[in-house]
């Protein structure tokens, strides 16, 4: 007898062990239709598989919330089947989920080429129409390897010689096609509906450039046609609102091959970081942060002590000078604690904040490179503050109220907040990890913040809050974080004095908002597709003259504009006003202003606004006066 309790906490009894599929079909045929996994005292599994105790069980459909990486595996090996079908002979590598989709790596001769990938999808569907019955079974390590080498498949017989010899593999077939993979999958292709191939790419076999190359295709895949259509519009707006196609229509910065990964501003982009950097300087200003600056390159020495050399060598780029090797900083931390230990503190001098636009260097590698989304050098706006334990919750519920005012004053009001737990390796014992992440589990709670948890994903010297924005075209970035570090202040002989007169090491939280400022602009410039607040625009208004006779007046207002804190720039080319107006809309200028001898004689100015708005003609003091009171000049 076996007894599965269900989600509801009610209970059925088998005289013999049922499968998932059996569960299922118990409870109703509605759910048996639409189950496509199952879930055994918490871990995934195929609708076939038996259970053989009691246990608790939860049959998976597409309204859970595993459903979507089940079924986009699953795409991923009717991808595979479709290219062998398509193309005898080609071997399969490795097809996992990525962020919204998959990809499978194929070896052949020739690599796959985007005119390839209609024919493929065809036949994908085709497969998917045939509902294949998917079944798994066993072999053991030697077994398995000796079946894709019968198969020709040398590729999945390196991955399984690279398994321990004792473990079982599970091996998925359908139709003519079998694969090595851990599952659970769809129980028949006919699950498989709404799917896309996205392009074709190169990779070289286990990402290491001495080996071959492979090919790679990639698909997106989702529950139903809506959400697909959604998604692939959600491309092609994003298209649209590429930072790279932007920055350079309104001549923002440009990247060039002699300085790969780095940014070279223009002065319309320089506006734009400034008017960001010079904010959130206000906002750490207000908040008790002394702004401080540390050198960029430091003895490799210190970053062995801090615990960064294990961790971050491999990105990290070197110099030498007189037999000494240097680092260029890869993070500002190090630097910020030799600022706190050039003198003696006292627990009445905590919390001590020191904030830093630090420019660092990581030495990313080029096929991750995006635009100025993914930089080799880049400024944070990075922050540490040192405390005792007892004032850490105070400090992350500041920080939590002072983030969330930042985003939503860059027009951004829906933020998920996400806390990255332990990972491995990391530095410390468990008992100072269990403190450090109750610690910020109780900051969240007396914030009233909801949060998802991460395991493995904090840094390796503690855990972290993290702050994702939702963009206007529903992507999310993640941005802000907030870290409880016990390890470095010990590590690099932080201290301070406690009310007995005993030397005590101050705990370090590590803080950003915006991080990266390159990466932030990068996402402004696309969440506002180039249309900035007033605020943030790199040019606020224009001043157009419509004939030569008004160009003197014009080139006053745009003075009187600037004098009084605002970017205004006067437009006296002989072109037409049409023209101009059409010119300066593409370059998304909140305010056309145009002068003719009627305003030149009124001392007025007629306001036209980027939506297209006609705002009148107004004297010049009362469109200053709109502007103040709109925050412009901030």
């Amino acid at each position: 007898m076996v007894t599965i309790t269900l989600p509801d906490n009610s209970t059925r009894s088998f005289d013999s062990p049922p499968t998932v599929r059996d569960i299922a079909a118990s409870i109703g045929a509605g759910l048996a239709k639409a189950a496509i996994a199952g879930k055994i005292d918490g871990k995934l599994v195929d609708l076939s598989h038996p259970v053989d105790h009691d246990a608790r069980v939860e049959i998976v459909t597409e309204k859970s919330p595993e459903a979507l990486d089940i079924i986009r595996h699953s795409t991923a090996h009717l991808l595979a089947q479709a290219v062998q079908r398509l193309y005898p002979g080609t071997q399969v590598t490795i097809g996992p989920v990525i962020e919204n989709g998959f990809y499978y790596d194929f070896a052949r001769p020739e690599p796959f080429k985007p005119e390839d990938l209609p024919a493929i999808e065809a036949e994908m569907k085709k497969i998917a129409a045939e509902a294949l019955p998917v079944s798994r079974s066993v072999k053991s390590r030697d077994e398995a390897t000796k079946f894709f080498r019968d198969m020709g498949e040398e590729y999945k017989a390196q991955i399984i010689e690279s398994i321990p010899a004792n473990e079982e593999l599970s091996l998925y077939t359908q139709g003519e096609f079998t694969d090595l993979c851990r599952g659970p999958h769809v129980p028949d292709t006919g699950k498989l509906k709404s799917f896309k191939l996205m392009k074709v790419a190169g990779a070289y076999w286990r990402g290491n450039s001495d080996n071959e190359m492979l090919s790679r295709i990639y698909g997106t895949a989702w529950l139903n046609d809506k959400d697909l259509k959604a998604y692939l519009t959600q491309l092609e707006e994003a298209e649209k609102r590429d930072h790279r196609k932007i920055g350079k229509q309104l001549d923002l910065f440009h990247q060039q091959e002699e300085a790969p990964g780095m940014v070279f501003w223009h002065p319309n982009g320089w506006i734009i970081w400034q008017q960001v950097e010079q904010y959130m300087r206000r906002v750490y200003r207000e908040s008790g942060y002394q702004e401080v600056r540390c050198p960029s390159i430091l003895d490799v020495s210190l970053w062995k002590k801090s615990g960064h050399w294990d961790n971050y060598k491999d990105n990290m780029f070197f110099t030498e000078s007189e037999k000494r090797t240097y680092a260029v900083k890869p993070m500002n931390c190090p630097g910020h604690v030799q600022i706190y230990n050039d003198g003696l503190h006292s627990y009445r001098d905590l919390p001590i904040r020191y904030g830093e636009f630090g420019s660092c260097t990581r030495n990313e590698p080029s096929g991750a490179l995006h635009g100025i989304m993914r930089v080799r050098a880049f400024t944070q706006d990075d922050g540490h503050i040192f405390c005792t334990e007892e004032q850490i919750e105070s400090e992350v519920t500041a920080f939590h109220e002072q983030a969330l005012n930042v985003y939503r004053h860059f027009g951004f009001s829906d933020v998920a907040i996400k806390l990255a737990l332990r990972p491995e390796p990391r530095l410390g014992s468990d008992e100072v990890w269990d403190k450090a992440e109750a610690a910020l589990r109780d900051a969240l709670r007396a914030c009233g913040a909801e949060w998802e948890e991460l395991p493995g994903e904090g840094a390796f010297y503690g855990p972290k809050i993290e702050y994702h924005l939702k963009d206007a075209i529903g992507r999310t970035w993640q941005l802000g974080t907030m870290q409880v570090d016990f390890m470095m202040p010990e590590r690099l002989g932080a201290e301070y004095v406690d009310e007995q007169s005993q030397k005590r090491h101050p705990v370090m939280l590590h803080r950003a908002i915006v991080g990266s400022m390159e990466r932030f602009i990068g996402i402004l410039i696309e969440h506002h597709a180039g249309n900035f607040p007033a605020w943030l625009a790199p040019v606020q208004a224009v001043v157009m003259n419509i004939t030569d006779a008004q160009a003197d007046y014009a080139d006053e207002v745009a003075k009187a504009l600037n004098e009084r804190g605002f970017r205004a720039r006067a437009d006296l080319r002989n072109e037409k006003i049409g023209y101009k107006i059409r010119e300066h809309t593409l370059h998304k200028v909140p305010w056309l202003l145009v002068v003719g001898d009627r305003e030149k004689a009124l001392g007025t100015v007629s306001v036209r606004a980027l939506s297209g708005e006609d705002m009148g003609n107004m004297p010049l003091p009362e469109f200053v006066e709109r502007l103040s009171s709109a925050g412009v000049s901030r």
